[in-house]
């Protein structure tokens, strides 16, 4: 099974022509020189790093990179990021083999756990080995190994949630959230995302003011976007929500949401232009979490609309790192998840761009439908048909609205991927008849998924990257 093949991540006998073929990119708008080889040009391994900032797409399959420059083009009438590193003879690019400990598919904590305590641990842990012992991560190693190093973790998720906790905690169930949270105290320096709960004296079991804890410790601790961007403290606690943030296509059509929460951009700029002003050696976790959230619900359009944000982050992180020799990013997923794809439809395939370009018509998130959906209580097909329509721009036909009218009242209906015998996986093939996008099912899935870096000894990254080795060549230029 090639989820568990040992190859070196130096591997660099892939051409780049051939890996954008066979990753379904080499279409049009897409110009790779035979020239370029997949890695970057060989380099000594001695070449200073003095920050690493890593990017995950949380949860981004590799079509879906394909989709997000599309639709890109669409809105914005500009490209992605992300999708030009891939024409950029400086980048490495390799794929990433994300494997956990007891399964070929992984969940966000065995992968984080893999990056950020350099072994395969079971689904559900975060750095908990086999034999049951904590694994120490990667920020307590290198404040070990260097005191003055800077640690950050920014996320579109609770601060506290599996991806940025891989980095700096070591729990046996993730769900212990507020077992992660006081880990963080003096070993990380700037924590950006939702989770304000898991800091609060009112409502932390223990009943312990982790917020007081951070802020007598030296850290300025912020809960909204205006206070973000007039901080002035070296660390910094900013959790602007109870749970998640919002998608960003909720957070986008709704202007109070838009002033107090900040973008994954604001965030990341905020961790970043610390790190870069203060001349010490830091790693930065930026994570777009909500990438993952919105392929659970098979949302495309809070799939894309976030997948756009990420990628808005990573523009702004090489536009601020541009120039420099000492800086290292990496841009990759934890794994895939449902595998939205663009189907074919109409004949010679002729509908489905402009199916596609149905999802611009989008104003809301699935999570906006059904809470509001909740709100009602006893809600009727009518009620529930305008709540889809008002928020998608699309109409259910009046057996689509009945079958999902019944399985959001726990009624039993006929379906038969069993993967999609959910609402989301209902109302995710509902809108897919409109929009051409299919989905494989609600869950993550074992293919590889991408890396890109740019800056000194990007060529680490090329080739098949075991997700373990991560950990290593992090520590190894870091440490």
């Amino acid at each position: 099974m090639g989820c568990f093949m040992e190859i070196s991540p130096g591997h660099q006998g892939i051409a780049r022509r051939d890996l954008l073929k066979g990753l379904g990119l080499g279409g049009a708008g897409v110009v790779i020189g035979s020239r370029h080889a997949l890695a970057a040009p060989p380099e000594t391994r001695s070449a200073r790093v003095r920050g690493i900032v890593f990017m995950v797409s949380d949860g981004m399959s590799t079509g879906v990179l394909q989709l997000a420059e599309s639709f890109s083009h669409l809105t914005r009438k500009r490209g992605t990021e992300w999708w030009r590193l891939f024409n950029d003879p400086d980048a490495a690019l390799g794929l990433m083999d994300t494997a956990s400990a007891n399964s070929m598919v992984t969940d966000s904590a065995a992968a984080a756990s893999a990056w950020g305590g350099g072994q395969r641990v079971n689904n559900g842990a975060i750095n908990i080995s086999l034999q049951g012992k904590a694994i120490e991560p990667i920020a307590a190693l290198l404040k070990k190994s260097a005191p003055d190093t800077r640690i950050g973790l920014v996320t579109t998720a609770t601060v506290t949630h599996a991806t940025p906790a891989g980095f700096a905690a070591s729990v046996s169930k993730r769900a212990d959230e507020n077992d992660i949270a006081p880990q963080y105290l003096e070993r990380v320096d700037v924590i950006l995302g939702g989770g304000s709960g898991y800091f609060d004296a009112a409502k932390r079991p223990d009943k312990r003011d982790l917020r007081a804890d951070f802020t007598k410790a030296g850290y300025g601790v912020v809960s909204n976007r205006e206070q973000l961007l007039a901080a002035k403290a070296t660390k910094l606690l900013g959790t602007f929500t109870s749970g998640h943030l919002p998608f960003s296509i909720d957070r986008d059509h709704d202007a109070k949401l838009a002033a107090r929460i900040p973008t994954l951009t604001e965030m990341t700029v905020a961790a970043l232009s610390r790190f870069l002003e203060d001349g010490k050696t830091f790693l930065l976790q930026v994570e777009g979490a909500r990438i993952d959230h919105a392929a659970h619900l098979n949302d495309i359009g809070a799939l894309l609309a976030d997948q756009l944000a990420f990628d808005d982050a990573l523009a702004k992180v090489l536009a601020m790192t541009a120039g420099r020799n000492d800086i290292l990013v990496v841009v990759t997923s934890d794994h895939g998840n449902a595998n939205p794809g663009l189907n074919g439809m109409g004949m010679g395939y002729s509908e489905s761009t402009q199916r596609f370009q149905r999802i611009t018509r989008f104003k809301a998130s699935h999570e906006r439908i059904f809470a509001d959906w909740n709100k009602l209580k006893d809600g009727d097909v009518p009620q529930l048909t305008g709540l889809v329509e008002s928020a998608l721009g699309l109409v259910l036909r009046e057996n689509e609205a009945a079958a999902l009218h019944d399985i959001l009242r726990n009624h039993e209906v006929e379906e038969w991927n069993h993967l999609l015998d959910k609402p989301e996986g209902l109302l995710g093939q509902f809108a897919g008849n409109h929009t051409a996008i299919g989905w494989t099912g609600t869950t993550h899935t074992a293919d590889n998924t991408l890396v890109s870096a740019v800056g000194p000894q990007a060529a680490r990254f090329s080739g098949i990257v075991k997700n373990t080795d991560v950990f290593t060549h992090l520590f190894d230029m870091l440490g």
